[in-house]
Parts: C-alpha cells; sequence; structure tokens
C-alpha cells in the first residue's frame, strides 16, 4: 500500500495547525483541510478531526460527511469539537457542560490498549471547550475520563477514537505520546516527513508558480525574510529584495540588515520611509488600525519602488494564517496581521501574492534555513513583528516614542546575549506603556513613563509561556534602562502566558 499523508479537518481551533506540527515532529506529512474538502481527498493514510469554537448544536455547526469519511477505511481520532461530532454521528449526543473546561484538567486512563498504550494512569492534559458527550452509542467504550468520571475520550471501533481535551499543545503533558499511538499503532500507512525533501518540493512549486515573472520579497533581517530571500535565490527566480525601513525597526537595525544579506550573498533594496509611516500613524491609537495603515502602507511603498511587479513574496507562517482568521472562516478572529490586510488580501484573489513558508512553523522554518546554508546567527534572530515597534507601543506613535522603546529594548537584549540568555528565549522585547508613574530622581519627584520587559518560551507562536530569568539579568537590564534611557522612570516584568494574553502588547 502507498503511504499517505494525515490529513486535519480545521473546525476553527486556534490550535488546528499545531496538530499538523505534531505529527510533522513525529516524522509524518500533514497537511490542514477545510471540512468541505473531504470530498476531494485522495486516499489519506489517517485523518484527524480538529476542535472548534462552535457547538454541535449550533443551527449552522460544521460538519462532516460520515459516510465519506468512514469510506476511507483509514484510522480517524476526533478532537474536542471533532470527538462530540464524531459522538453524534455514531449515534450519541452532546449537551452544554454543567461548567466550561478551559485550562489544565487531569486525565484518568481507564484503558491502556492501543491510543493510551503507555501512557500515564494520571496526567495532565488541557481542555477548552463548553458541551460535552451525554448519551453514548452502544459501540462507544469509554477509555479515559477527566477526575470527575465524566468520559473525555472513547473509542467506537478499532479505528475510530475521540478525545475531548487537546493533545496537540505542550500543556497536554503526554499529548505527543497520545497521538503517536494514534499514528503508530492503528495500522495507519503514512508518508513520512523530511525537511530537505519538503525544500526540494518547495523549490519546485516556487519555480512552477513563479515562472518568468519577477518577485518582490520584503525582507526586514528577521529569520522568517531572510529564509525566503535565500529559498527564493536558490529556486533561480527573478527577485528583488527589498527592506522598507518603517522607522519602527529595532535600533540600528538598517546596518544590521544590510551586513546580514551581504552575508548569505544576497543583494537588497534599502529604502527610508520612516516619515511616511510616522506621518501615517500620527495620532492614531487603535491597534487594529495601526495594522492596517502599515499592513497598506508596506505594499505601496514596494509598488513605489518596482511598477508592475507581478508577485509579492511573504514569509507568512502558519500562525500569522490561523490568527488572522477572515470572516469566512470558521475560527474566531484574534488580530489582524500586517500580511492579511485588505490590499494583500486583493493581490491574494489576484494570484499576485507568494507565500512559501506559509505550512511551516517557526522551528520548521530555521531547520529549513539550516538545509539551505544561513549562518546560525541570523537563523537564531529573535522574531519581530511585521509591523515592527508599533505593536510594542499600545498608544500613538511618535518618533521620540519609538527612540524610547528602542534604547530600552536595546538594553535589555544586550543584556540577555551578555549573560547567555538569549537563545534560552524565544522571544524578548522592551515595550512602552501609556502611562505615567511617580518616582524619585535626584531627590526629585518624577512622572514619566514606563517600560514592560517581556520574555517568552514557545515552539509555534500559538502558545507561549514567561522566562523565569534570573533575578540578576533583570535587575541589570532594569538598572541601566533607568539609568540611561531618558523619560523613564519605571521598569516591570510581564510574566503573562499566552493565552490568554499574546506574545505581543497589540
Amino acid at each position: 500500500m502507498t503511504a499517505q499523508e494525515v490529513a486535519v479537518l480545521d473546525y476553527g481551533s486556534q490550535y488546528s495547525q499545531l496538530i499538523v506540527r505534531r505529527v510533522r515532529e513525529l516524522g509524518f506529512v500533514s497537511h490542514l483541510y477545510p471540512p468541505a474538502e473531504l470530498a476531494n481527498l485522495k486516499s489519506p493514510g489517517a485523518i484527524i478531526l480538529s476542535g472548534g469554537p462552535r457547538s454541535t448544536s449550533d443551527v449552522d455547526a460544521p460538519d462532516v460527511d460520515y459516510a465519506k469519511l468512514m469510506s476511507f477505511g483509514v484510522p480517524v481520532l476526533g478532537v474536542c469539537y471533532g470527538m462530540q461530532l464524531l459522538n453524534i454521528k455514531h449515534g450519541g449526543t452532546v449537551k452544554p457542560g454543567v461548567t466550561r473546561e478551559y485550562g489544565p484538567a487531569k486525565l484518568v486512563v481507564t484503558d491502556h490498549t492501543d491510543l493510551f498504550n503507555g501512557i500515564s494512569h494520571e496526567s495532565q492534559v488541557w481542555m477548552s471547550h463548553s458541551d460535552t458527550c451525554a448519551n453514548l452509542a452502544s459501540t462507544a467504550q469509554i477509555i479515559a475520563t477527566n477526575e470527575d468520571a465524566v468520559p473525555v475520550a472513547l473509542k467506537w471501533s478499532d479505528r475510530c477514537w475521540g478525545i475531548q481535551f487537546h493533545p496537540e499543545v505542550t500543556h497536554s503533558h503526554e499529548g505527543t505520546a497520545i497521538l503517536k499511538n494514534f499514528l503508530v499503532r492503528s495500522g495507519a500507512v503514512l508518508a513520512k516527513f523530511d525537511i530537505q525533501e519538503f525544500k526540494a518540493q518547495m523549490l519546485e512549486r516556487i519555480k512552477a508558480e513563479v515562472g518568468n515573472r519577477e518577485v518582490i520579497c520584503g525582507v526586514s533581517g528577521g529569520v522568517d525574510s531572510t529564509v525566503l530571500a535565500v529559498l527564493l535565490a536558490k529556486a533561480g527566480v527573478k527577485v528583488r529584495c527589498i527592506f522598507i525601513d518603517t522607522g519602527m525597526m529595532r535600533l540600528n537595525e538598517g546596518a544590521e540588515v544590510k551586513e546580514l544579506f551581504a552575508e548569505v550573498g544576497v543583494p537588497i533594496e534599502q529604502i527610508d520611509a520612516s516619515a511616511i509611516f510616522l506621518g501615517a500613524l500620527k495620532g492614531v491609537t487603535d491597534p487594529e488600525q495601526k495594522r492596517r495603515i502599515i499592513g497598506t502602507l508596506f505594499v505601496e511603498e514596494f509598488w513605489k519602488v518596482a511598477d508592475n511587479v507581478e508577485l509579492l513574496a511573504q514569509g507568512t507562517l502558519y500562525p500569522d494564517v490561523i490568527e488572522s482568521a477572515t470572516s469566512g472562516s470558521i475560527a474566531s478572529k484574534i488580530k489582524t496581521h500586517h500580511n492579511r490586510v485588505d490590499k494583500i488580501m486583493e493581490l491574494k484573489a489576484q494570484g499576485k501574492v507568494l507565500e512559501p513558508l506559509a505550512e511551516l512553523f517557526k522551528d520548521e522554518v530555521r531547520a529549513l534555513g539550516a538545509s539551505l546554508g544561513i549562518p546560525h546567527q541570523a537563523l537564531w534572530r529573535h522574531p519581530f513583528p511585521g509591523p515592527g515597534l508599533a505593536v510594542r507601543i499600545p498608544g500613538e506613535i511618535t518618533p521620540e516614542r519609538v527612540a524610547t522603546t528602542q534604547h530600552a529594548d536595546s538594553i535589555f537584549i544586550a543584556e540577555l546575549r551578555r549573560s547567555g540568555w538569549y537563545e534560552r528565549t524565544w522571544q524578548a522585547y522592551a515595550a512602552l506603556l501609556p502611562v505615567k508613574t511617580v518616582g524619585v530622581k535626584g531627590d526629585e519627584r518624577s512622572y514619566e513613563q514606563a517600560i514592560s520587559l517581556r520574555a517568552v518560551i514557545s515552539e509555534d507562536a500559538m502558545t507561549a509561556d514567561w522566562v523565569e530569568l534570573p533575578y540578576s539579568v533583570l535587575r541589570n537590564a532594569s538598572n541601566k534602562i533607568l539609568n540611561s534611557v531618558k523619560g523613564v522612570n519605571r521598569v516591570l516584568y510581564d510574566i503573562s502566558t499566552k493565552p490568554p494574553a499574546s506574545i505581543e502588547w497589540e
């Protein structure tokens, strides 16, 4: 039998792409599909139904073609909403729970065969649901419960299971092992995922999609745009790499970007558009409006530099796509990313946007970059948001507020590098808060601004935890900021997790 992919049906969960990510971590090819695409799948090796924000009792609740699903004769796993949907299809019912379960919960395994083989009798899992499976079909076997003896894992046949929790998030401590059991012990015949083979396929797809057209590639010096630029160059297509200085970059960003691309051997054009961006943002405080302005201007500046260019390349990743879910999507919108504003969506509709990295997560992009020969230091730069410091300065963006943020941020990052904590964190930065606080400087009362430092660990930006930096690192960074950044008299450390907070402030 020919090895096949793992097809994940997306019912709108913010974690849907993480299922794909975990499957790839386990070494198998996986892609995400809308439920309606089930009819067009060609012999998948296994199918996973994701969670979602809707209730199965909603009038227009997303459904599944159960007959088609079963016709493939392959292992099926329902996660959260997916489990509830399968329970209904097997003759059971779903009802609102007494309380909404959100966050960590205890998994109590009652059957250690197949799906829970080798799994602890009790372990932590992550819940995110308000409905629960009520009446169960006669064929349903309860294989795990929560600590209140409520069923959270069902088995309907030797090839069909459902779990109420999310195994794809790191908060489910043995989640990846459970997914591995589903894929390996179920008898699925699966294609292997290999970054070198994936790179070769990407290069061929780029050549075929681009043809003789010219590509404009926006670069920032970040991991995503650097890998994208080198990938396009390796594909041998006609590409112009342009660095637009929005005025909201990190301190000395322009010089560093120029040096980086000289090192990887890809020529770039540098455009100083800081006055244009800062002027357009004057007086604007709404975060969504700021993102839209920046995204629209970004595209316009590209077209000023190169008229009639037929393709715009973007380093869009999976997390960008899911968090910018459009109004027609099942997913709930979290925030608008700079690469999903109206102008770019129009270009996408015209076939003028190229996003080769849109199926990848950050660590996969780094692995791809390493296979392309990009230096380690370039690949391990912390992620930097497309809108730049605009999402780290709540409130109005002014040159003065940008300069203050740049200065504080450079001190914090330098301290992380000096102490050896830079590569031990996934992302770190300083944000300028839209408040003033009372302090004392030189025996006099001061009424100045507050800086919030943030350092997080994450695998993919979908979830994140704050880093427990040593007090000495925080103390040194705070002292240097307070003594050298004009107009700042207070430094805070952000200990919020994602969820419920986001990594950036806006």
